[in-house]
């Protein structure tokens, strides 16, 4: 059984995908549809958000397969590692943002389209807690709280959507409240890797381009590190 999952996307191209020796592919069948997953020693598995070929678009990753492909097997924490844009001009690209909390507002996915269940999402502390003293060990430049805020891909957002949303968060991707809240529902903990990879649209003069979003995030190496001390800590 595994007992550690990671998540990840912009951040894991092509052959970054594999962060270990020793891996086989597996495909894990699913009620919601089958996922490529990575699996090293049956102890780690690894989920390419956007498809073994990068090729599934924000709005189209299915959530709700990975995240059942990691509960069926057997993982009890997700790490999810996404590439954020940057709503403060105190956090800067480079730097690695371990949210507390997040806010999501529409497309909010559920395992209960059927029946009458109120679930409260939350970060798990523990795991956040290890992912920044890790991080700290290793002396990454890691901010140790934040809120992410989700918006709807493909499209980036507006210079008018970042006025508004940098009022109430700090960070801004497409994926991680749709992962946590799904995490919380099937009782997987889960924490989240955001590396801030530019600052977002209209915050600074600079223009912004996906190209140039993606270039950054997979030159990552301080975040491979921090992966492999992630797995060496937890207990697996």
């Amino acid at each position: 059984m595994s007992s550690l999952g990671i998540i990840g996307g912009t951040n894991f191209l092509a052959k970054s995908l594999f962060l270990f020796e020793r891996v086989e592919e597996r495909e894990i069948v699913t009620e919601y549809g089958s996922v490529p997953v990575v699996l090293k020693d049956e102890e780690i598995a690894f989920i390419q958000r956007h498809g073994r070929h990068h090729n599934i678009p924000p709005h189209r990753v299915n959530h709700h397969a990975n995240m059942l492909a990691f509960r069926q097997l057997g993982i009890e924490k997700v790490i999810g590692v996404t590439s954020a844009g940057s709503l403060k001009m105190e956090i800067k690209p480079g730097c690695i943002v371990v949210p507390h909390d997040f806010i999501s507002l529409c497309n909010i996915p559920t395992y209960y389209d059927d029946r009458l269940v109120h679930v409260t999402p939350k970060l798990d502390e523990g795991l956040r807690h290890t992912i920044i003293k890790v991080a700290r060990d290793l002396a990454i430049d890691v901010v140790d709280h934040g809120i992410y805020f989700q918006t709807v891909g493909p499209r980036l957002e507006t210079k008018a959507e970042i006025a508004m949303i940098r009022k109430f968060a700090d960070i801004v991707g497409m994926n991680m409240a749709s992962e946590a809240t799904l995490a919380c529902e099937l009782g997987i903990k889960y924490a989240n890797i955001s590396t801030v990879d530019n600052y977002a649209h209209g915050i600074t003069d600079e223009e912004l381009h996906y190209e140039d979003i993606v270039n950054h995030a997979s030159k990552r190496e301080d975040l491979r590190k921090l992966l492999l001390a992630i797995i060496e800590t937890i207990d697996c």
